[in-house]
């Protein structure tokens, strides 16, 4: 299982948003920490195949980004994911399930199994809408797994949800990491302390950084703005 990612661009006009980046991921959790700004919503978008790159290539195990066969592996959770607010949180799994393939009687056994590990099965039949913000984004989280995808990309998955989510969350994404490919952006490296198999840093569109957690021998937080704060 492998995923590489080769001389990555993308430029607007006189902007390089992303620049050259050259990186191979295999299983595993992988942290991408950097400043607003440094590209990392970029780069991940051009991974899960949403941003069409200016140069460069993405491609799993040989499959390239744009093909369907790569987005039926794929799960992705972005900062703001677009949901309909009259939907209810069964109904707007169900439609992302069937949207990945599953018939109806497997998506509804893998949307009661998220829906209990979010904590939204009480609240299962009410309308996004009237969800905290907390909530919603426990229902990014469950959309984001319902594929059970061999490469998950997760740009801050743990905002809005409180201390003992956040636990359970790094715990699961954790074991995801055993099989599959997890890249996970957050500004709250705690996260990435407890959970990430590798660590990279990004600034100003390049990869500047990438090692095994294990080589970082000191806190990550004091380690991250000693070297590139």
């Amino acid at each position: 299982m492998k995923l590489v990612i080769d001389r990555l661009t993308k430029q607007y006009k006189n902007k390089i948003a992303v620049d050259r980046i050259s990186v191979e991921f295999g299983s595993g959790v992988y942290g991408l920490l950097g400043a607003n700004g440094a590209g990392k919503t970029t780069f991940m978008r051009m991974i899960c195949g949403i941003l069409t790159p200016t140069s460069g290539t993405v491609s799993f195990d040989g499959i390239d980004a744009g093909d369907e066969e790569y987005r039926a592996v794929l799960g992705y959770l972005p900062q703001d994911f677009g949901y309909y607010p009259d939907f209810t949180a069964w109904d707007f799994l169900m439609y992302m399930s069937i949207l990945k393939g599953f018939d109806k009687k497997s998506a509804r056994i893998r949307i009661q199994e998220l829906l209990e590990f979010v904590s939204l099965k009480e609240v299962a039949k009410k309308k996004i809408k009237t969800y905290s913000g907390g909530m919603k984004q426990r229902l990014g989280i469950a959309q984001a797994l319902i594929n059970n995808p061999k490469i998950l990309i997760l740009d801050e998955p743990t905002a809005g949800l409180d201390p003992k989510e956040r636990v359970r969350f790094r715990n699961v994404i954790e074991n995801i990491g055993k099989e599959s490919i997890v890249v996970l952006s957050t500004h709250i490296i705690s996260d990435i302390e407890h959970i990430a198999d590798n660590v990279l840093f990004m600034k100003d569109g390049k990869l500047i950084f990438n090692s095994p957690r294990e080589d970082i021998k000191e806190n990550l937080e004091e380690f991250y703005i000693k070297e590139f704060e």
